[in-house]
Parts: C-alpha cells; structure tokens; sequence
C-alpha cells in the first residue's frame, strides 16, 4: 500500500493528511502555527503519520501547501492553497463548481471544473475584514472564546450593523456598540453578517455555481455556515473534515505523483519535475 501526504501551513493552524492509494484519509493532524513554521510543519506531518499507525518512512511523496508551503522543508514539491483546495473540496464532494475558502488571514472564492481544475478564482485584498481574523478581534474585544462566537450569535434577536471594514478598527466598534448597551449576541450575529457580505462580493466575481463548497478554518464557526447558507439561499458543502480540505488536496496531488512515477514516461514528460504549481 502506498501513502501521500499533504502539509497545510496556515497562518493560524497548520494541518497534515496522509491518503492511501485509494485516495481515503488514513491519519489527520491540525495544530496551531505558531511562531516557527518549519517546526509547526514537521510536528503536524509525525502526528498524521502516527495517527495513520505507519512509519514516516511509508510516506512516498509529500505536498506542501498554504502561505508556508516553502517551510515544509522535507516536502517533495509545493502546489498553491487555491488548487489544493479546488482538488480536495472536489474529491470530497463531487458535485461542487465554486468553493469559498475562508481562514485565518485571508478568503478566497474558486471556480472549479468537474475534474478539480482552477477555472477562475478572486480573494479579498490586504485588509482582514472579512476572514477569521475579523472574528478573533471580535472575540478579543468581547472577551468570548473563539469557539463560543458563533453558538453566541446565533441567538441573536437582530443584527447589530458592523460599518468598519478593517480589523484594526473592529474592537473599537464592538466596544462601542457594547457601550450603547446592544447584546452581546446582536454585535456578533452583526460581525458575522459583515464578513458574510465580503465573502458574498468575491463569490459572485467568480459566479456563484452550485454546488458551492465552504473550507477553511473558519468552517468550524457554525454562526458562519449559517450566515453563509442564508446569503445564498441554500445549503453550502461543509462539514467536519472541511478544516483539512487543503491538506487533502495536496495529499491527492502527492499521490497523482506517485502513481505517474510508475508509468513509463517518455522523454521530456514532466512527471518528475520538482516545481511549485498554481
């Protein structure tokens, strides 16, 4: 049997998946980043293989993907989070053609092909306002865990209008509504809104097909999925493995490379080229 693996180093949590050459998830990891990428890449890799009860050894190819995909130093290659997220949502849940890629530091929105391949793709510019980030400001200035924020919104009564568009500014305004006495949950039904509405503006610039499948981090925030399934008017691809869909993808990618290495290749084939791929 032979294993893949895919290394997703975000700016908040880096994820691993190790895939047999059946293309299923045979160990997972998901640990935050930190401040020493290499580290935070190598810890999550030995988690997943431990968790898939193999050696590090049976591990023929490794991907490395997201913002610190250059750091997964012992990685065969590296392939963008946009492709690795198109591959993993697609293989996960076939029927998807958009998919909105939300994390810690940016959002994404990605057009896709039946077969996982890039059509078209936009994300949000510098500022934060509409990822997790946006979120963990809010949870800061309202002293809420972050895993609290969305169960907390979802019992609001009425949206509190959240105006600023940049996370540097958002604990001021949370504060401020909070002064003018508006529950807790309002400001942040009003948070989620706001980043839902930013997400909403980069998926119709890709055009919005269905199925739309929702990944990242920020998936595991149910206050966001909902906000989210309102906004489109119906229910989007999600669910627990979301998170990882990054890791997956590079770990499918991996193991396109593995089953090529043992076709015959004529002269000239790529198979082998150890390149970065869009």
């Amino acid at each position: 049997m032979a294993y893949a693996g895919g290394v997703d180093v975000g700016s908040t949590q880096t994820k691993a998946v190790i895939v047999d050459e059946n293309a299923q998830i045979v160990g997972r990891a998901l640990i935050d980043t930190g401040s020493n990428v290499v580290t935070a890449a190598e810890n999550a890799f030995q988690i997943a293989v431990k968790d898939a009860g193999i050696e590090d050894e049976r591990v023929e190819y490794v991907v490395g993907t997201g913002y610190g995909r250059y750091k997964v130093t012992f990685g065969d290659t590296q392939i963008t989070e946009i492709s690795c997220h198109a591959r993993g949502a697609v293989h996960m849940f076939p029927g998807t053609r958009t998919v909105l890629d939300m994390g810690g530091q940016d959002t994404k929105a990605i057009r896709v092909r039946e077969n996982g391949e890039v059509v078209d793709f936009c994300m949000n510019d510098k500022c934060a306002a509409g990822t997790g980030r946006f979120l963990q400001a809010a949870a800061f200035a309202l002293e809420i865990p972050l895993p609290e924020l969305g169960p907390t919104a979802m019992r609001a009564e009425k949206a509190v209008p959240i105006s600023t568009t940049c996370t540097v500014f958002a604990e001021s305004e949370v504060l401020s509504w909070l002064g003018k006495g508006k529950k807790v949950e309002d400001i942040l039904w009003g948070v989620h809104k706001s980043i839902g509405t930013r997400s909403m503006a980069l998926l119709r610039r890709v055009g919005i097909e269905s199925e739309v499948t929702f990944t990242g981090g920020v998936t595991k925030n149910q206050g966001m999925v909902e906000v989210i399934n309102q906004m489109l008017g119906f229910k989007v691809n999600t669910g627990g493995e979301a998170h990882l869909m990054g890791a997956l993808g590079a770990a499918l990618f991996a193991m396109d490379r593995i089953k090529a290495s043992r076709v015959p290749h004529h002269r000239g084939d790529l198979g082998h080229a150890k390149e970065g791929v869009a």
